[in-house]
This record gives C-alpha cells, structure tokens and sequence, in this order.
C-alpha cells in the first residue's frame, strides 16, 4: 500500500479469515491488529475438522508462507468418505489415492489456528476484547468500543466476527436466519479402543447416514477423537415439544433414540455412546445473496459476510481466502478505499454462488429421500 502513513487496520475475530490476513499483512510490513472476544486462545475448544481445498484455503496458506507447515499436520486419509444407509449397509467408500496431492487434506481447527497464531508478531491479537459497537466517525474512520471500557480508532475495521458480527450492523440489515436443520453435536474419546465398532464404521474421514429428514454424520479428528453431529430437520426448539431440558444428557439422549426409532444399533451407539454429552447446534445462513453497498473504512470477511451451511464444505476455506484476498488487495492498491472496493468486487459475487450450493446442499441432505440424492452425488 502506497500510503503517506499506514492506515489503523482492527481485524475483529481470531477466526482463520482473520489470522490469514493479518499474517499476510505482516508478511508485506502492514500493522494489523486482532481483537477476540476469548480470555486467551486456549479459552475454548475450536471445533471439528476442515478440509483445506488447493484453490481457496491452501492457496491463503501458500500466501502466509504457512503451506509445507499445514501439509505436516495435514491428513490426506482424513478425504475418505463413507456414505451408510439407515439400517448400516455400507452404499459407498470413496477412499482418496495415497498418491493424492491435489486433494482436500483435512486439519483440526484447533491445529490450523495454533498455526496461524503461531506466525503472527507477539501481541497481534488482543485478547478478552469483546467489541459492544463500532462508531462511525469522519472520513470512514470508526471508533470500536469494548465491554471492558476500552476504545481504539482505527482507519479500516475488518469484521470477522461470524455469525452474529457486530461490524456486519454497520453495513447491513441482513440476521441469520434458521435453516430449518439442528445438529447436537456429541463425540468419542479414545474411539479405536473404546468404541472399536463406530470407529470401524466411520473409517479415517467422514461417515454420513442420512435418510427421511435425520442422520449421523461423524468426522474422524487426530488423537483417536471422532466428532458426530447427529442432525434433524425441525424446529429450532425441537427439545420443548417433549419437554427436553438440555442440560439433562439422559432426557437428550431418550428425545434423540424416539426421533431415530428404527435405526441400525450401531448407528444409535453415536447418541448412546458419547463421552462428550451433548451441545445443541441449530444451523443458521444468512439470505442469498447476501451484499451491501460500499461504506468507507469498514468491511466483511468470513461468516460475518456469508455465513452459510457446512453442506458448502466452504465455510473455513472462503473465510481464508477472502482473508488473502483483502490482504493482497491493501498491499497492492493505492488506497484502503480503492482495496476495499476491489476486494467486495471479487468476494461478493463469489461468497453468493457458495451459499446458493450451500442452500441446496443442506435441502438435499435433509430431505424425505436424502440417501438417494447423497448417493447421486457421491455416485458422480
């Protein structure tokens, strides 16, 4: 960026769209900063497995320099996928090539963000700041405003907030809206010698089972854990109709067992056999397409600007490379104002044709005759 003095960049969210960036940034001798809401960055758990695809998540890595770091945690078995009718017929196994290097290597989300952390300048991100607002000043300059009381300007605000963003306000009106499909995610520790049956079941990277609106799907993560996220098409609050606290694992597991009743056994070991109890996941997207009209000094990146259904298999690998995208163009253009624009100009377009597969993904998943039209696909 060919500026007279460097501009205040503020990333909010220390996703993976936002480390990206300010790696990138970094790499080119731009300051950004990183706020998170977490206390630190081991506050929480960070969630499942990703595949990184070579046109979109790996080429942000590439860009960090942080590839041949990403294909040492990287695992290529992780590609499997296993689709499983409801009564535990195996219909297919596609296995990846053990020669497959174009492929989509899965990483734990955990792992690829102590990646991404560990490359950035100490003190990048500041921890426990939770934004409350961002106040528009002059010039396209805001002031972010904390709950801990403190407050910074910065001359351009990155919201990589997710879900519920609070830069997003600032630009649009646009809430995410219910999908209509809840997930209650559960998990098996040690699974290989303590749950040998699904562990044989769901293989080295992900099973489905899907059939008449339900199904299982578990993804097999490092150290021996599998992730299951056992999925319905209901209400968002399915758990009141039978009146369902879901602080009592035993009800959840009992409400779960009714809505799967005819079910293989060993597919139901996914609800009965949890070592994590269970957390309640309702499936939220923003409307396609999801735009807004250009606003000096503030822009989207991640969730915040698309946020869509994991049926995309995109979500983590757009984030990453609206990330590098939003960092070539501030290193490469005169002005954040001409970035900006260039960067919305590419992302836009691209964020709304993944959200409308998306859409269609989950419909398909989640439907009276999902087994067929997964098989379809998969048989392609």
């Amino acid at each position: 960026m060919h500026t007279p003095t460097a501009p205040r960049i503020a990333i909010i969210g220390a996703g993976p769209g936002g480390l990206i960036c300010a790696r990138i940034l970094q790499r080119h001798g731009i300051i950004a900063t990183v706020y998170d809401l977490d206390a630190s960055a081991t506050a929480r758990n960070q969630g499942g497995t990703l595949d990184m695809h070579p046109d979109s998540g790996q080429d942000a890595l590439r860009e960090a320099g942080l590839l041949d770091e990403f294909l040492a945690l990287a695992r290529p078995e992780g590609q499997q996928m296993r689709l499983v009718s409801r009564d535990g017929r195996l219909l297919v196994d596609a296995v990846p090539p053990e020669a497959d290097t174009d492929g989509n290597p899965e990483i734990d989300r955990g792992q690829l963000r102590d990646l991404l952390l560990n490359a950035l300048t100490p003190g990048t991100v500041r921890w426990n700041r939770k934004l409350t607002h961002a106040e528009p000043l002059t010039d396209g300059v805001h002031r972010l405003h904390f709950a801990d009381g403190a407050s910074t300007e910065a001359d351009l605000v990155v919201g990589a907030d997710g879900a519920w963003s609070k830069v997003r306000r600032l630009l649009s009106g646009a809430i995410p809206i219910y999908t209509g499909v809840t997930f209650v995610e559960s998990g098996l520790d040690h699974a290989d010698t303590r749950h040998r049956t699904l562990a044989e079941l769901t293989g080295d990277g992900t099973m489905m089972a899907l059939d008449d609106n339900r199904g299982f799907i578990a993804q097999r993560n490092s150290h021996q854990h599998i992730r299951v996220y056992i999925g319905m098409r209901t209400d968002a609050r399915w758990y009141q109709r039978p009146g369902v606290d879901l602080s009592d694992d035993r009800a959840v597991r009992e409400a779960l067992l009714k809505e799967f009743t005819g079910w293989n056994p060993d597919l139901l070991g996914f609800i009965t056999d949890t070592d994590r109890g269970y957390i309640n996941r309702p499936l939220y997207a923003l409307p396609v397409p999801h735009t807004w009209q250009h606003k000096p000094g503030i822009t989207l990146l991640g969730d915040a600007a698309h946020l869509m259904s994991p049926f995309s298999g995109m979500g983590a690998n757009l984030a990453m490379l609206d990330g590098a995208d939003l960092a070539r163009a501030l290193i490469t253009h005169t002005t954040t104002d001409e970035a900006v624009r260039a960067y919305e100009a590419l992302m836009l377009p691209r964020s709304a044709e993944a959200a409308e597969g998306a859409a269609e993904g989950i419909d398909s998943a989640f439907a009276p005759d999902s087994a067929s039209q997964v098989l379809a696909h998969m048989s392609r």
